[in-house]
C-alpha cells in the first residue's frame, strides 16, 4: 500500500508590522519543531487594539500540513 498521511495544526503567528509577517512568524517558528511541512494555509486574521483605538498587534492563524510518521 503507497501513499503519505498529513496531519493539519493551527498555531497563531503574532506582529507588530503586519499580517504577513505575522503569518511567517508562525511558519517559521513552527518549522523548528515540525518536520516535513508541505502547507501553510492562512485561515483567519485578526489585530488587537489598544483603549486609545491603535492597532498593537497582528494575527494570522495559520493551519499547517506536514506528513506524519508513526
Amino acid at each position: 500500500m503507497s501513499g503519505s498521511v498529513y496531519r493539519v495544526t493551527e498555531i497563531i503567528g503574532t506582529s507588530e508590522k503586519s499580517w504577513e509577517d505575522a503569518a511567517k512568524n508562525a511558519v517559521e517558528s513552527a518549522s523548528q519543531s515540525l518536520k516535513h511541512m508541505r502547507v501553510a494555509e492562512v485561515v483567519e486574521l485578526d489585530m488587537t487594539v489598544s483603549e486609545e483605538g491603535k492597532v498593537t498587534a497582528y494575527r494570522a492563524k495559520v493551519n499547517i500540513s506536514f506528513k506524519y510518521e508513526a
